[in-house]
């Protein structure tokens, strides 16, 4: 063998070994780190075990020193889903199978149907309370506590939670209260706020009631000073102060009356140290000043009916001295125009008398039964005379409507003034509608300032297309004088006679107007339920002058009248007719006349207001000795107040002032010789 090759074998030799060698080496190394792995990944996993046993043993430990309250889960449909093992262990002793007919699930499933919409509205994390179920004996109540769990799948249904009360600082009562009900901490953060007082404040602002919101941001910037000291200074001794809350689309806020006392640890929930007690006075306000508009009209009413009462006084004298006048100058005298001027000023200065009369509801009336679908449709020809060609005038007549007993002259006034009313609110044209129709009711309801008894009515409607009504100027216009037309345009008297007239036949009246849009007057009418016919159109109309053309007579007659110049009239024009006329001022007078039996008294006319004795205690004292005395009352106040003030005597005439002397001597015809 060659030298050379020997040492060369040899080395290779050598290499190989190394290179096994290494070979074992290597994949002992690997297997030892696969072990090292290995043993690594279990460490891990006994960590992994040792944490979550950890975990389970820690929430073991905590469900141990908190016990699981009752809980409940409802559908958003109110059907009960389930309850959890505290409802079931406390409510069902622990047997779960027939938990849904469970009378507590039962009485919970009308709570979450009662208030399923409150609880809905509510906003997340809020709860809501629903009432309380009772518990074992010798136990507190449970109170019922609503949510909407919007984590769930269905993301609807409802939660209910049922908290020991004694555990809860809070009662239903709390959220029923109708007063607002706020618990501040001691910087005056709202802590927790009642249902009522949510609704007081949203109109501040979103989230006004929430948590963490200070009280006195939500007070007008002119109350909010005094209400923060009112706050620093509460006590127990009721006091109160008056503020207006922020309004948070610029106008006026609710202004509320504010009382609070401070709290002893307990008495409200963690933190609160007062509790705030808000009132709406808003009504109050409302309600004082209708008081005061109603006290205003009643005294302007009283003034007005007085005022008249004099105006018709002297009404009366200048009618009748104009008629007195006019017997001597026949048409073509030089005088016959100048005292026509006086009697027709006269005139139209009563028809102003009766209307101040009407408001005062004193107004004379002749009550008949009217069909009132027949009355306006008389009228239709002279109403649309008077609206003019640029207005269109519809009227609907309801079917069957019921007969109403009222003065047919007042009647057709209450028709005119309201759609002349409607008329010069459409200056620029537009469109009347009238429409008639029954209207009953079983329960009283509200119409305007007045409660409308329960009963039958008829309804007139007058609706108009004009310019509206402003809501600051509505309260105020049924008010005698009040106008919103031009100085020289109006008397300010139209719809105060309406407001008057409806008010005097126990009717009453309401009106809804939106500005551009138009106005709606509806009249309600009482049914009249009585025996009398139907009146037809006309009837009655004609007073004495037109039945009769021989007006003479030579009965004796006794004139009572304070008022020297409408005695002396009467006196006079009834003299002039034949009738022997025995005067007297007043009731005591009277009465010392009629005491001489020997003179024969055909007839006594009495004026129903005099000082001392008054027409219907003269007359009372008359019939003692002359129980078949014909007699005529005359007043410039209505007949409805000479009926009160006589009682059952039917037998008595009555002749409204001013009278003309036709219907004067017409009247005593008709008395003492009835057709």
């Amino acid at each position: 063998m060659d030298p050379m090759i020997v040492p060369a074998a040899s080395g290779f030799l050598v290499a190989a070994a190394i290179g096994v060698a290494a070979t074992v080496k290597l994949r002992r190394s690997r297997a030892a780190l696969r072990i090292l792995e290995a043993e690594r990944e279990q460490l891990r996993a006994d960590v992994a075990a040792l944490t979550s046993e950890l975990s389970e043993r820690t929430q073991a430990e905590k469900a141990e020193a908190t016990p699981m309250l009752p809980v409940c889960r409802f559908s958003d449909e109110g059907r009960f889903l389930s309850a959890n093992q505290a409802f079931v262990d406390l409510f069902a002793a622990g047997d779960g199978d027939d938990i849904a007919s469970n009378k507590v699930v039962l009485r919970l499933r009308l709570m979450v149907s009662k208030h399923m919409e409150q609880a809905r509205a509510a906003e997340p994390g809020v709860l809501v309370t629903a009432g309380t179920v009772p518990s074992a004996e010798g136990q507190s109540a449970w109170q019922v506590q609503l949510a909407v769990d919007r984590d769930a799948e269905d993301g609807g249904s409802i939660l209910a939670l049922l908290l020991p009360e004694t555990d809860s600082w809070t009662a239903p009562a709390l959220d029923y209260a109708p007063a607002g009900i706020v618990f501040l901490g001691g910087d005056f953060k709202t802590i927790h706020a009642n249902a009522a007082y949510r609704a007081l404040v949203e109109g501040t602002g979103p989230g006004a009631a929430d948590r963490g919101t200070l009280f006195v941001d939500l007070i007008d910037q002119e109350d909010r000073e005094a209400a923060a000291r009112f706050l620093e200074g509460a006590s127990a001794d009721g006091e109160n102060i008056e503020v207006q809350l922020v309004d948070r689309e610029g106008g006026d806020g609710i202004e509320v009356a504010v009382f609070c006392r401070s709290l002893k640890v307990g008495e409200g929930p963690d933190g609160a140290t007062l509790v705030v007690y808000l009132i709406d006075i808003g009504r109050r306000r409302q309600l004082e000043a209708q008081v005061a508009q109603s006290q205003k009209m009643q005294a302007v009413g009283q003034l007005a009916g007085g005022v008249a009462h004099d105006f018709n006084n002297l009404l009366t004298a200048m009618n009748g001295y104009c008629d007195l006048l006019l017997a001597r100058h026949r048409p073509g005298d030089q005088s016959f125009s100048d005292v026509m001027q006086v009697k027709q000023n006269a005139n139209r200065a009563a028809n102003l008398v009766r209307q101040l009369l009407a408001f005062s509801r004193q107004q004379t009336m002749i009550a008949r039964v009217l069909d009132v679908t027949e009355t306006v449709a008389d009228l239709s020809h002279l109403l649309r005379r008077l609206i003019g060609e640029n207005i269109v005038l519809k009227i609907t007549h309801g079917r069957e409507l019921a007969p109403i007993r009222v003065d047919q002259g007042q009647l057709e006034q209450v028709v005119i003034n309201l759609v002349v009313n409607a008329r010069d609110a459409c200056p620029g044209g537009g469109k009347i509608t009238m429409k008639t129709h029954d209207f009953v009711t079983q329960v009283p309801v509200r119409r305007g300032d007045d409660m409308m008894p329960a009963g039958r009515y008829v309804q007139l409607d007058v609706v108009d297309t004009g310019t509206g009504i402003e809501e600051k100027i509505i309260g105020r216009i049924f008010e005698p004088f009040f106008s919103t037309k031009e100085v020289g345009q109006g008397t300010g008297l139209g719809l105060s006679t309406v407001y008057g007239i409806v008010k005097q036949i126990n009717g009453f009246i309401s009106v809804e107007s939106t500005v551009g849009e138009g106005t709606t007057f509806s009249v309600f009418l009482p049914a009249y339920e009585g025996k009398e016919a139907l009146s037809r159109h006309g009837d009655g109309q004609m007073d004495g002058t037109e039945s009769r053309k021989d007006l003479t007579g030579v009965e004796t007659i006794m004139l009572v009248e304070d008022e020297d110049p409408v005695r002396l009239f009467g006196a006079r024009a009834l003299r002039n007719k034949g009738y022997k006329v025995i005067e007297a001022r007043n009731g005591e007078a009277a009465l010392q006349l009629l005491s001489d039996k020997s003179e024969e008294i055909d007839l006594l006319i009495t004026d129903v207001v005099m000082p001392g004795m008054d027409g219907p205690t003269l007359v009372r004292k008359v019939r003692e000795d002359r129980p078949d005395l014909r007699v005529i009352c005359i007043s410039g106040y209505s007949e409805d107040a000479l009926r009160q003030r006589i009682e059952e005597d039917t037998n008595i005439h009555f002749l409204p002032k001013p009278f003309s002397l036709k219907q004067l001597a017409g009247t005593v015809k008709d008395v003492l010789h009835p057709l």
